[in-house]
């Protein structure tokens, strides 16, 4: 008896261990074929989870007998099932093809390098802000692009006014002359312009922001010595979207705007209106204003026209109006008497034509031709003095791609004219200012193997600039290389380094806060010159089945040569001389973000600074610049139906102009979205810890007849609650 019990166990051994089968999965790229390796395989309804090494096979052991459905996942991948009945008799791995997932191509595609690669495949290191954050942080702010470039690793938003809250733009510590901002490739918001730029564009039309830190003159000419922010504008598809919005918050502003957009087979639209209202706020009672009284309109129509499947043209027109009235609140309100009398007015109108055209051969090259044309007037008045002037720019590109076997081959030549015209006042000078710029342009990307790409660019410019005391020519030959390396599907690196030049303009930051009184026209000054580079390390990786991670260390360096400095004469005039000391900068930036279930999502970003200016007598720091910045975020995310986000920011200390240093601080703030259909509900508590600058010390300095105002190192408003709904068809 007992021998037959025990053959009996054998028995019913051998049938489980035939039960539990073996089996091998290769999976590849389903258009280039490439094995993938880190893909997840798991069998539904079971413990059983495998991964895909270097080869791309997979090896699942003791899978249960009976018909088992396979998961196969992979980070930008669409999902794929595979049912199988076991036991099976296996010649060789079953291959499963996986295709790249359509949303997430469509995030990854830029277009500031020209080239039009997925981010993947670009040398040049490209940051990209899609449109999920666009349309998170227009929540908190949708009069502007402010709060999505303040809350970006390496960028700050520099108030430059206390009263009239004017603002630029700071990349890698520099200057924000130093940084182009584009609208879809058209540099719109330089020179005069510049200190109400960041406030005069809206996000709700945008699709993506690109952007380029360390030196993009190569590709764009003057002014991209720290880089390049290209705002890139939604282009209508054929099903229609309508967008609407409508906010308020405690601080007194409104904001109301809509977005709409479609195309048939010849032609399409896009259109873009908003308006903002804000009331005159001072939140610490001292008679003056952190946000001014300001009412600001903007409406932007494009057509799109469709000859044949391979030619576009495209004609837009964007106007923006808007008037800022800030500084003793009692003046806004009532008027001037003998007690009050301080104010900053900002008037200003930007008209903004632009034409597109484009053709795609047979071959799969593409020649483009692009124009512009933008009027910027723009008035300052303060009691007993006023500033006034007028901005012309026009821009013209003819560029071509040429597309060979491993190669993008883009050669082109543009033409640039600036003219600003100051509104003459008797017995003052005139700061009348031309800059002529043209250039020609060659770049190749070149696909030396599936592991290293490598994109090298050379420009020569030849710049014009005068006005009545003296005239300059200069030319610029301007080399840049970058280099990107794919270690394996994990571990990536781009080098990049090049050349640029910035040619001499009034309007600084410096030159903003004092509404340019007593300034002298610029006189025998050159364009400034710069070297620098980035280098970058990237790693990204899944974590079993739930988890994904991906880290960024990014180095730069930046030397600027001929500056430009800001000096006072004996008689209390300011003007500009070029000095043979050098600008610095140079640090590095750490991002990483961790994904978990696709439902949370963690960011987590720090930035190390370290600019100084030679040439300023003993501390040599550069002014308003903290060495220390966090970015944190924390997200939680269910697709078309709720999101809420805690986020907290902390800034180190940073020197005055006056060599005093700042006290460090942090700043949280909270948003929450509701999905309900077609609408949705949001609420917003920017700031929520009230961290202000006049809880430091006040501001604003003096009478009321004659107020001073201290630098601008944080925020001046304080907390903001705000809420709105959303309306998308």
């Amino acid at each position: 008896m007992r021998k037959i019990i025990f053959t009996l166990c054998i028995i019913l051994c051998i049938v489980n261990v035939y039960a539990q089968n073996s089996f091998r999965v290769l999976v590849r790229d389903n258009e280039t074929k490439k094995a993938i390796s880190g893909a997840t395989l798991l069998i539904k309804g079971t413990t059983l989870i495998a991964k895909t090494a270097e080869d791309g096979i997979a090896v699942f052991q003791q899978i249960p007998s009976g018909k088992q459905t396979i998961i196969i996942r992979n980070v930008g991948y669409t999902e794929q099932t595979a049912s199988i009945s076991f036991p099976v008799k296996q010649d060789g791995p079953l291959e499963i093809l996986l295709s790249i997932a359509e949303d997430e191509l469509e995030e990854v595609i830029v277009s500031s390098t020209r080239t039009s690669r997925t981010i993947q495949n670009t040398p040049t290191r490209v940051e990209t802000i899609e449109l999920e954050e666009i349309d998170e942080k227009s929540n908190m702010r949708p009069a502007n692009v402010s709060m999505i470039l303040h809350e970006s690793t390496g960028i700050s938003v520099q108030q430059t006014s206390a009263t009239s809250g004017n603002a630029s733009i700071r990349i890698q510590g520099l200057d924000g002359r130093y940084t182009q901002l584009l609208k879809d490739g058209y540099a719109s918001f330089g020179n005069f312009a510049n200190g109400l730029s960041v406030l005069e564009i809206p996000p709700l039309d945008l699709a993506q922001v690109e952007i380029i830190k360390g030196p993009s003159s190569t590709l764009f000419g003057a002014g991209a010595i720290a880089g390049v922010v290209n705002f890139i504008s939604r282009t209508p598809k054929e099903k229609a979207e309508y967008n609407f919005i409508l906010n308020q918050s405690n601080v007194g502003q409104s904001n109301i705007g809509g977005f709409a957009m479609q195309r048939n087979r010849r032609f399409g639209y896009s259109l873009l209106a908003l308006g903002n209202f804000q009331s005159a706020y001072d939140v610490d009672k001292d008679d003056f204003t952190e946000l001014p009284k300001s009412r600001d309109f903007t409406i932007h129509p494009k057509l799109f026209f469709y000859p044949n499947e391979k030619t576009t043209f495209i004609i837009g027109n964007s106007f923006t109006r808007s008037n800022r009235t800030g500084g003793d609140i009692f003046v806004i309100t009532d008027g001037v008497d003998l007690n009050h009398r301080y104010f900053e007015k900002n008037s200003s109108i930007r008209n903004t034509t632009t034409v597109d055209f484009s053709y795609q051969t047979p071959e799969k090259d593409l020649l483009r031709v692009k124009t512009s044309f933008n009027y910027f007037n723009r008035g300052i008045d303060i009691p007993d003095y006023s500033f006034k002037g007028k901005n012309y720019n026009s821009y013209t590109d003819i560029s071509y791609l040429k597309n060979i076997k491993n190669n993008s081959l883009i050669f082109g030549a543009n033409v640039v004219y600036d003219e600003f015209n100051e509104h003459k006042v008797i017995g003052s000078v005139a700061r009348d200012f031309t800059t002529k710029t043209a250039g020609v342009y060659a770049q190749d990307t070149w696909d030396v193997s599936d592991r290293f790409k490598l994109e090298s660019g050379l420009r020569l410019d030849v710049a014009q600039y005068f006005n009545t005391y003296y005239e300059k020519k200069q030319a610029f030959l301007l080399p840049r290389i970058s280099g990107l390396y794919k270690f394996n599907d994990k571990w990536s690196s781009r080098i990049g380094g090049g050349l640029g030049y910035k040619t001499p303009t009034l309007f600084t930051e410096q030159t903003e806060t004092f509404q340019y009184q007593n300034l002298l026209p610029l006189n025998n000054v050159k364009a400034e010159r710069s070297v620098g580079g980035t280098a970058d390390v990237n790693y990204k990786t899944s974590i079993g089945e739930d988890w994904l991670v991906s880290i960024n260390q990014m180095f730069f360096y930046t030397r600027i040569n001929n500056s430009t400095i800001l000096l006072q004469n004996a008689n209390g005039n300011f003007h500009f001389e070029n000095t043979a000391l050098p600008v610095n900068s140079s640090g590095f930036e750490t991002n990483a973000k961790i994904i978990f279930h696709e439902y949370f999502k963690l960011f987590a970003g720090y930035t190390f600074t370290a600019a100084k200016a030679e040439y300023l007598p003993m501390i040599k720091d550069i002014r308003l610049l903290p060495k220390n910045k966090v970015n944190l975020a924390l997200l939680y995310e269910k697709e078309r139906n709720f999101k809420m986000g805690l986020e907290g920011y902390f800034t180190d200390s940073q020197y005055l102009y006056n060599n005093t240093q700042t006290s460090p601080f942090w700043e949280f703030g909270f948003m929450a979205e509701k999905v309900l259909g077609k609408i949705s509900i949001f609420v917003n508590a920017e700031n929520f810890t009230d961290t202000r600058q006049s809880r430091y010390k006040s501001v604003v300095n003096g009478s009321h007849l004659n107020p001073g105002f201290d630098d601008i190192w944080t925020h001046t408003e304080g907390r903001t609650f705000n809420a709105g709904i959303k309306l998308k068809l």
